[in-house]
């Protein structure tokens, strides 16, 4: 259930508007919203001074163009590195979910570049949403997620209906790929309907009364995926992206998705619709 939300505001990208979309949805109407602006240091005072009332105004603009409820929303600005801040203000506020812009760097140059999404999806523990600058943000109502057999396909799965209970004329898409170098010809499924991973989440879909649509499509997942996004008009893309690492290495990169060969990485990079990465502890 998302009950706190961290908007992470740099005054540019869709990241705002992302939120003001969501806002729309019983599901997120409630909850406590923090909305952050980090001024990077400056070499001077003067330039400090300016740089802080420059984010005064930035988060001023934000709260009066999201029209927040003075009463469940919050603003903050700190000083610092926004890629340790992010993550600090996270955990101080316990979030549930937090929205970022996000250039859609590929691999190793968001590491060169010094990506702060990229930076904060590697190191955070909690669900992150994550929209690309370049991308028109829709009122939600078809949301793909992507299946498999984990658990945190199922807790995206879960998600997924919970939003989609309120939307009128919402759809979900289910997803699940299945890549032709490890499947025989006549073990893929005939169609959709009859793929043993999407059959339950179907089964959970119908009981919910929610109108659904199955794809699964043969190729590599990443492609796939971003591909079955663009021709079925997606306007919010939910994967599981559970937290492989030990508890001794929580502070350290995943090097998968520091190396970009991650499929939560693939799709963040390339699917043309916003992204929720839905973060769940490793087994």
């Amino acid at each position: 259930m998302i009950e706190k939300i961290l908007l992470a505001e740099s005054g540019t990208g869709k990241a705002a508007e992302m939120l003001k979309t969501l806002m729309e949805i019983p599901t997120f109407k409630a909850a406590n919203v923090t909305v952050l602006h980090v001024v990077t240091p400056q070499t001077t005072t003067e330039a400090m001074t300016e740089k802080w009332e420059e984010g005064g105004k930035i988060l001023a603009n934000t709260i009066q163009t999201l029209g927040l409820d003075p009463a469940k929303s919050n603003s903050v600005m700190r000083a610092g590195d926004p890629k340790d801040i992010v993550l600090r203000v996270a955990d101080e506020i316990d979030a549930d979910l937090i929205i970022m812009g996000s250039r859609g760097l590929k691999r190793i140059q968001s590491i060169l570049e010094n990506s702060v999404s990229q930076y904060v999806f590697q190191l955070a523990s909690r669900t992150m949403l994550l929209v690309k600058d370049e991308i028109y943000i829709k009122k939600i109502n078809r949301i793909m997620v992507a299946m498999d057999k984990s658990e945190a396909a199922q807790e995206t799965l879960r998600m997924a209906l919970n939003i989609l209970r309120d939307i009128k004329g919402g759809q979900l898409i289910l997803v699940h790929t299945n890549p032709d170098m490890k499947l025989k010809p006549d073990e893929i499924a005939k169609n959709a309907e009859e793929d043993p991973i999407l059959i339950p989440a179907i089964a959970e879909a119908k009981r919910m009364g929610i109108p659904y649509k199955a794809v699964s499509p043969v190729g590599k997942p990443g492609e796939r995926i971003c591909q079955a996004a663009e021709e079925l008009n997606v306007d919010l893309l939910m994967l599981g992206s559970p937290d492989r690492r030990p508890s001794i290495a929580k502070g350290l990169p995943d090097l998968d998705r520091l190396l970009g060969q991650s499929l939560s990485d693939y799709v963040r990079v390339y699917a043309n619709c916003p992204v929720m990465l839905v973060r769940t502890a490793a087994a």
